[in-house]
């Protein structure tokens, strides 16, 4: 199983390089949670007893990769959850997608609303009550053996956001079967890579940026860019 990596920590922020198919938060499966791989990283690092409190501010699905804030204090957690809430944190994602249709570049504006009895995301052609608005920019950055590399950056943070645009584009995202996606891949992932995210430090009041490129064998589909960053 590939670990997570610390990519920064101080008395008030931990970031990690989540690995595909591991829960953010601790769910059904059992499995060991980022979460919980974070607060056991914490308490061995800096020996503490009992008890590490990491706060959870967002979150990646299960299958995808990327970069992930927890907050180390109550402070931090409640000034990051404003800055996701004002959408002021900036997320770049990288995704896969099979084939070579898709052109350009542009935005995805849609209202979206979730079953949660299929754990699935479905766009509303008109707003209801339950309908949020997702707004997704994106681009084309390369094509390789039959594949296209893509730029994502969200502009709301709703759930499935990205998947679901590429669904709406006609080129779901590699391995995504929920969402169109005809074969899996061999590791359950989908080729989807949260490569860069920025904020406001929640006490320091400095522009934090972190990256983490596609990591080096995440699985075939992705392989024609391992390491590649967003810009």
């Amino acid at each position: 199983m590939v670990k997570p990596l610390v990519l920064h920590v101080d008395n008030h922020l931990l970031i990690l390089q989540k690995p595909a198919c591991i829960p953010t938060v601790p769910d059904e499966s059992g499995d060991q949670s980022l979460l919980e791989w974070g607060k056991n990283w914490v308490r061995k690092k800096y020996s503490k007893p009992g008890a590490v409190f990491l706060g959870v501010v967002h979150r990646l699905d299960r299958p995808v990769s990327g970069i992930v804030v927890f907050a180390r204090t109550s402070k931090a957690a409640e000034r990051l959850s404003v800055q996701f809430r004002d959408r002021t944190v900036k997320k770049t994602y990288l995704g896969v997608v099979d084939g070579v249709s898709i052109e350009g570049a542009g935005r995805v504006e849609q209202w979206l609303r979730k079953n949660n009895s299929i754990n699935r995301v479905i766009p509303c052609p008109e707003r209801d009550e339950e309908a949020r608005l997702a707004v997704t920019d994106w681009r084309v950055l390369e094509r390789r053996a039959g594949l296209t590399l893509l730029e994502l950056k969200p502009e709301t943070g709703r759930s499935h956001q990205l998947r679901v645009a590429c669904q709406t584009l006609g080129s779901p995202l590699s391995g995504d079967l929920k969402y169109g996606a005809l074969t899996p891949l061999e590791d359950k992932s989908i080729a989807l890579h949260a490569a860069r995210l920025s904020f406001d430090h929640p006490t320091l009041r400095e522009r934090l940026e972190f990256t983490a490129p596609f990591p080096k064998g995440l699985h075939a589909k992705v392989s024609p860019w391992s390491g590649w960053n967003a810009s």
